[in-house]
């Protein structure tokens, strides 16, 4: 029988996305409110340099999984020297881009924006595919990769709502949109923190489980090392897109992406120029709405177990989508309720999205884990950091397109930073670009994971499987072991 993984190797592991997870959520949730309300720039232009980076990171994901899953390192194994190059890298290039020059033109401060960002988004896919995958490695069946994605879902969501707490403690409560210097120092010290944290937890992550190199190192030097290619890359894509069960994950997580994008780029706009909350509510509003994550964890883990990971995946999402409902309201009525009175009207209704929302940092991942497992078990072969390359490539493919999409919306609709009150007519834009954006590509997630089919009992029976044919293996290696002790026992006996 399989021993379980233990609690400490669950832990080392997981800790690592606490500090990832701050400094990754840092970018996601303000580098566009930065770019165009801090620092004058079109929102066309920080729209293109994101969707850039963020193709580049999705493209880049494939590659850096390809070379990790053939690693040889005797050391470091497959994953871990790829995460330590990618956790300094990151550290350093966070700082660096939160401390753009205000002095600099438009175009040079979309030079910095550019190149800054696609040089963070490479050293992400550094830390973050070989991260992924080293999950998959360490915890192959059902129910230890359920627990594992569980623990790494805690301290993603502690990541998560770290930004939060951090602006909430460095950026000046501002209120209707007039950002001074002040502010850029605020993300900038927020930029110190997060890469603070990502060099400490991420040092505990690799070292915390290198162990796992030692136990597999004979497994990695056996395994035949496999020659790059990127037609052969690209065509095994476009394969496992074939398969029902890959498409769905990965589509219903690309079409959830999205509504992510059009609710954090855009949401800190909607609060500051559309409801006029401060800095210091906005923090409080995110930190509520990461909250009901939460505390919505062991509710999605109770269905998954009752209802599997579809349906209770399904239901979260129609949780979102009616969370958001409620949001329109406060939108449609802000103009007669007293800003003070609307911010605790909006609070439970965040809240209530963020409670749909928890099961979206655990569940995709681990029907992934399922898929790629059930995978393995047909080919019988290792090849999770390419599956993982390609599943964050898809949504990364995704973000960009939608972040893309957002610049544009944002000039469409004439949103100028320099105003601190924006006319009706921006303020409906946003409203709608939040909330048609949200609503739409949720629905699309749950028509994309509908078609999911992988069931618990389907990968148990892989796991029985799996263990029966390494007993026997275990069996066979015995008795030849047992025959060749006789062997040399017969020769010395034949000998005297």
């Amino acid at each position: 029988m399989k021993k379980s993984l233990p609690a400490r190797t669950k832990l080392c592991y997981s800790v690592g996305a606490l500090g990832y997870g701050s400094m990754s959520n840092t970018m996601s949730n303000f580098i566009m409110f930065f770019g165009t309300s801090v620092m004058g720039i079109s929102g066309s232009l920080v729209g293109i340099a994101v969707a850039i980076a963020s193709l580049w990171d999705g493209v880049s994901d494939p590659l850096i999984g390809h070379l990790s899953d053939n690693c040889r390192n005797k050391f470091f194994g497959k994953r871990h020297g790829f995460m330590l190059f990618g956790i300094f890298a990151i550290s350093i290039i966070n700082i660096l881009i939160w401390s753009m020059p205000q002095s600099l033109a438009q175009s040079g401060k979309f030079l910095w924006l550019l190149v800054f960002l696609l040089a963070i988004e490479t050293a992400n896919t550094f830390f973050g595919t070989p991260y992924s995958a080293l999950g998959i490695d360490i915890a192959p069946d059902y129910n230890e990769q359920s627990k594992v994605q569980g623990y790494k879902t805690a301290f993603s969501i502690m990541g998560m709502i770290m930004p939060s707490i951090l602006m909430y403690l460095f950026m000046p409560s501002i209120s209707i949109g007039i950002q001074t210097d002040f502010s850029q120092k605020g993300y900038i010290n927020i930029a110190y923190i997060n890469s603070a944290l990502l060099l400490t937890f991420g040092l505990i992550t690799i070292f915390g489980t290198l162990h796992h190199v030692q136990k597999t190192r004979n497994i990695y030097t056996m395994e035949e090392k496999k020659k790059f290619e990127l037609s052969k890359l690209l065509g095994g894509y476009f394969e496992i897109l074939k398969k029902k069960d890959f498409r769905s994950v990965i589509l219903g997580y690309s079409c959830a992406t999205i509504a992510s994008a059009f609710l954090t780029a855009v949401g800190m706009h909607l609060f500051t120029y559309c409801y006029h909350f401060s800095s210091a509510q906005i923090s409080v509003i995110l930190i509520c709405l990461f909250g009901g994550a939460i505390l919505s964890q062991p509710l999605w883990v109770y269905l998954a177990k009752r209802l599997d990971k579809k349906r209770s995946l399904i239901i979260s999402l129609s949780t979102i989508v009616f969370g958001i409902f409620l949001t329109v309201l406060t939108f449609l009525f802000r103009a007669y309720i007293p800003a003070e009175l609307m911010f605790f009207i909006a609070l439970p209704c965040i809240f209530f999205c963020g409670v749909g929302a928890g099961a979206m940092y655990s569940l995709p991942f681990s029907m992934y884990a399922d898929v790629v497992t059930m995978q393995m078990y047909k080919t019988g072969k290792n090849n999770a950091g390419a599956y993982t390359g390609f599943f964050t490539f898809t949504y990364n493919l995704a973000n960009s397109i939608a972040l893309l999409i957002i610049g544009f919306l944002l000039d469409i609709i004439r949103f100028d930073s320099t105003q601190p009150v924006q006319a009706m007519s921006v303020q409906n834009g946003l409203g709608m670009i939040v909330f048609f954006g949200c609503s739409i590509f949720l629905a699309l997630g749950i028509l994309c994971f509908s078609k999911y089919s992988i069931k618990r009992a389907d990968i148990l029976k892989v796991q029985m499987i799996l263990s029966r044919e390494k007993f026997d293996e275990a069996e066979e290696a015995s008795e030849i072991q047992i025959n060749k002790l006789n062997a040399v026992s017969t020769a010395k006996n034949d000998k005297k």
